[in-house]
């Protein structure tokens, strides 16, 4: 498996080799040795989850307090989707910037955002599923949500595609508006857990 830093800090992509054959296919697309070269700590599994969404559907941009927030190795088994990460820790050089991957059922690779980033993605086909291994259990009191539709990020949806979107997602804060609430993840905080993780390996 290879794997490449993404341009925003502590999310990556990883490409697994898939085997196909008279009988169909086999990857694994969470290897954990690649991982701990990449990140530097073990995967944590709290939960995993698992979405199916239409053409069209935006879910997203999503993210936890840190710490602990919710870090995520995500891919795709059925479909493809645009996947998306966004730095929304306020002090991070790179604050505001957000990197995409298409992640699909042919190349199966995977997208991991640490702790503190803003994650969201939409789906290419119908009957695209999301697989999602998450480092902490979902926990509704401590989720927050960017709309994805901030017109300064400027996030590269699709513009031949109908969007589909919750109300919750539609209606959320831009990022302006949620740094001044004062509920977006510290950079100065989200790096001190980064390094309590390495540091326990």
């Amino acid at each position: 498996m290879q794997f490449r830093r993404l341009s925003v800090p502590d999310a990556y992509e990883f490409s697994p080799r898939a085997f196909p054959d008279d009988r169909g296919l086999f990857v694994a697309p969470f290897q954990e040795d690649a991982f701990l070269d990449a990140v530097g700590h073990p995967l944590r599994l709290g939960q995993s989850n698992h979405s199916v969404s239409r053409r069209g559907t935006i879910r997203g941009i999503h993210f936890a307090d840190t710490p602990p927030g919710q870090a995520k190795y995500v891919y795709c088994p059925r479909g493809s989707l645009l996947d998306i990460v966004v730095d929304i820790r306020v002090g991070s050089p790179t604050f505001g910037r957000w990197d995409a991957v298409v992640l699909d059922s042919r190349e199966f690779r995977a997208m991991y955002l640490a702790e503190g980033l803003g994650h969201g993605f939409v789906a290419l086909e119908d009957d695209t599923a999301m697989t999602y291994f998450c480092s902490e259990p979902y926990n509704p009191a401590v989720e927050h949500g960017i709309t994805p539709l901030d017109p300064a990020l400027d996030l590269p949806w699709p513009a031949d595609i109908e969007r589909i979107m919750s109300d919750k997602d539609r209606t959320a804060p831009t990022l302006a508006e949620a740094r001044e609430q004062g509920f977006l993840p510290m950079y100065a905080d989200c790096v001190a857990y980064y390094d309590k993780l390495r540091s326990a390996h």
